[in-house]
C-alpha cells in the first residue's frame, strides 16, 4: 500500500500542491484541483491514477450541471511542519449519489471511503449533513488525494480543506444560521395555522401545506432530512427531493389560484396552472418508478415554468388593483430571483458560492414572510368588504345594523339619536331608461352627495339597492329635519340625464320612542319614508 501511495504521489507532485503550515486554517481547493471527465464511467482506481487527461478546473468553476459522466478529482497536500497534520476535507454540496475518496491515513498507506447519499448515512466518515473526511499528512511529506464523483443530479464539486478547529467553528455558525432559518419557518407555520383556525379561509390551508412541504424539501436540499429523518433510507433520500419539490409546486399553485381568485379573475391562467399542477403530479408519480436522473431535469423545468406563471398572475392582479397582490408580488420576486440563480447553478451556468447555494433558502424564508403579510392583508380586505359596500365605498347594511344598535344604546344613556332612511326616486324607471351601468353611476353620485352633506360625526350607509340610511348621533328631531332638508338639495346627475336625481327621506328620533329598541326606530323612519313617497316624493317626512 505504501508503494501504491508513492506511485500515486509521484504523478501529482508536478501539479500545484497545497502547502499546509503548522498554523493552517482553511482553504478553498478549487484552484488546486485537477479534474478528469470519465464519460463512459469505465475507469477504476488504477486507471484513473494513471490517466493523463487531467486538466485544471475551468474558469466557470467545478459545477458541471446535470452530467451523466463520472468525474475524477485529484490534488496533493504537502505538510511543511515537523508534526503530522490532521486535516478535514469537506465536500459542501450534500446531494452527491456516489462519492469515493482515496485518502492518506498518516501511516504511509491509503484508505478508501465509499459514501454518498445513495449509501446509508453511517457510511460517512463524520456524522455531518455534508461529506467531511479526515486525512493525515506526515511531517515533511507530500501525499496525493483522489476522489471519484458520480450522481444523477447536479454535479457540483465544491471541496474545501480545514484544520479541525476552524471547521468546528464554521459548523457552529452554520448550525445557528440554519436554526434561525428553520425556526422562522416553523414560527410562520404556527402563526398561519392559528389564523386558519380563526378565519377558516381555505387559502390559508393551501399556504400551510406549501410551507410544510417546502420546508421539508429544503431539509433534503441541505442534507438535514437524510441525517436526522431517514438516515437508513438512501433511496427515499434521493426520491424525496423530487416528491417534495413537486408537491410544493402543486400547493404553491393551488394557493396562488385561491389567493388571486384566479378561476374568476384569471381563467386562462387558472387553466394553465391546472396543467402545470398535473405535470408536477405526474413527475411525482413517475419518481416512484423512474430513475432519479430521469425525473430531476423535468421537475427543474416545471419549477421555472411555475414561478414564471405565478409572477405573471400576480402582476395581472396587481395591475387590476388587488392590493394584497403587492406583498404577493414582492414575495415571489424575491423567491424568483433566488430560484433562477439556483437553477442556473444546477445547470452549471453559475458557480457554486454562498449566494447561489444558500440564496434559495434566504429567498424562500423572505417569500414565506411576505406571503404571511399578504394573507394578513387579504384578511383585512375580507373584513373590510364584509362591512363595506363595494359599489359606493360606504358602510353596508351589516355595519348599519351593528352601529344603529350601538348608537341607540349610547343615546339612551346620554342623549337622542336620529335616523334618516333615504330612497332614490323612480330608480327602477331610471334603470330601465338608461341602463344598469348608468344606474350604478347614479347610486355612486347619490352616495357622494349624502356623504358630503352630513354633519361631522354622522355616518351614511348603503342599506340595499337604491336605499340608504344615515345615523345622526346627538341630533333631536328638529336637527334631523334640517339635515334631511339639506340632503334634498340638487344631486349632480353627472351628465347621465337632463332630469335631476331626487330623493325621498324618512326621519325618526329616539326621543319619546314608545318602544326603546333600535328596530322600532328604523321602523318609524321607514314608515315616514313611505309617507314621503305617497305624498309625491322629493321630500322629507318626520315620524311623530
Amino acid at each position: 500500500m505504501a508503494c501504491l501511495l508513492l506511485v500515486l504521489a509521484s504523478r501529482v507532485w508536478a501539479q500545484p500542491v497545497v502547502e499546509v503550515t503548522p498554523d493552517f486554517d482553511r482553504l478553498d481547493l478549487t484552484p488546486h484541483l485537477e479534474i478528469l471527465e470519465d464519460v463512459e464511467g469505465e475507469l477504476d482506481f488504477d486507471a484513473a491514477r494513471r490517466a493523463t487527461g487531467y486538466a485544471p478546473v475551468p474558469a466557470a468553476g467545478p459545477n458541471f450541471g446535470f452530467s451523466t459522466s463520472v468525474w475524477w478529482v485529484r490534488f496533493a497536500v504537502h505538510n511543511t511542519g515537523s508534526e503530522p497534520a490532521v486535516l478535514l476535507l469537506r465536500q459542501d454540496y450534500p446531494l452527491i449519489d456516489h462519492l469515493d475518496l482515496w485518502l492518506p491515513d498518516g501511516r504511509g498507506g491509503t484508505r478508501h471511503l465509499h459514501t454518498g447519499d445513495r449509501k446509508p448515512f453511517a457510511s460517512r466518515d463524520i456524522d455531518l449533513r455534508n461529506f467531511v473526511s479526515q486525512l493525515v499528512v506526515p511531517a515533511g511529506e507530500t501525499v496525493p488525494v483522489l476522489l471519484r464523483y458520480a450522481t444523477g443530479g447536479s454535479m457540483d464539486i465544491s471541496l474545501k480543506l480545514f484544520a479541525p478547529v476552524p471547521l468546528l467553528e464554521q459548523v457552529g455558525v452554520e448550525q445557528l444560521a440554519y436554526g434561525i432559518y428553520y425556526g422562522g419557518f416553523i414560527a410562520l407555520i404556527f402563526y398561519n395555522l392559528i389564523i386558519f383556525v380563526a378565519v377558516r379561509d381555505r387559502v390559508f390551508f393551501w399556504y400551510l401545506l406549501y410551507a410544510v412541504v417546502f420546508g421539508l424539501h429544503f431539509g433534503v436540499h441541505n442534507g438535514f432530512s437524510y441525517q436526522f429523518l431517514w438516515p437508513n433510507s438512501p433511496a427515499w433520500a434521493n426520491q424525496s427531493l423530487v416528491v417534495l419539490l413537486g408537491l410544493s409546486l402543486i400547493f404553491a399553485l393551488q394557493f396562488t389560484r385561491g389567493f388571486l381568485d384566479a378561476q374568476r379573475m384569471l381563467p386562462r391562467c387558472d387553466r394553465i396552472a391546472q396543467i402545470l399542477q398535473a405535470m408536477a403530479g405526474l413527475i411525482v408519480l413517475g419518481s416512484f418508478v423512474l430513475p432519479y436522473g430521469t425525473v430531476v431535469v423535468p421537475i427543474a423545468h416545471v419549477t421555472i415554468l411555475v414561478t414564471a406563471l405565478i409572477l405573471f398572475m400576480g402582476t395581472r392582479s396587481l395591475l387590476a388593483g388587488y392590493r394584497p397582490a403587492r406583498y404577493f408580488m414582492l414575495a415571489w420576486i424575491a423567491m424568483l430571483l433566488t430560484v433562477f440563480a439556483y437553477m442556473l447553478k444546477a445547470f452549471g451556468i453559475l458557480p457554486n458560492n454562498v449566494l447561489t447555494q444558500n440564496g434559495f433558502q434566504i429567498g424562500s424564508l423572505l417569500e414565506m414572510t411576505l406571503l404571511s403579510v399578504a394573507l394578513s392583508a387579504r384578511v383585512r380586505d375580507l373584513q373590510k368588504y364584509s362591512f363595506t359596500d363595494p359599489l359606493t365605498g360606504l358602510l353596508n347594511r351589516r355595519s348599519f345594523d351593528q352601529h344603529l344598535e350601538l348608537e341607540f344604546l349610547r343615546g339612551r344613556q346620554g342623549g337622542p339619536v336620529s335616523l334618516l332612511v333615504i330612497d332614490i326616486d323612480h330608480f327602477k324607471r331610471f334603470n330601465d331608461s338608461h341602463g344598469h351601468a348608468a344606474g350604478d353611476k347614479a347610486i355612486r353620485l347619490v352616495a357622494r352627495h349624502l356623504d358630503r352633506n352630513l354633519r361631522p360625526g354622522d355616518a351614511v350607509y348603503r342599506y340595499g339597492g337604491e336605499e340608504f340610511a344615515a345615523i345622526l348621533p346627538g341630533a333631536d328631531l328638529d336637527q334631523a329635519r334640517d339635515v334631511a332638508q339639506r340632503l334634498l338639495g340638487p344631486v349632480d346627475s353627472g351628465g347621465i340625464t337632463d332630469d335631476p336625481i331626487t330623493l325621498s327621506i324618512g326621519v325618526a328620533c329616539s326621543d319619546g320612542l314608545p318602544e326603546p329598541v333600535a328596530a322600532r326606530l328604523f321602523e318609524l323612519a321607514d314608515q315616514a319614508l313611505y309617507q314621503a313617497k305617497t305624498e309625491g316624493r322629493h321630500r322629507a317626512v318626520a315620524a311623530t
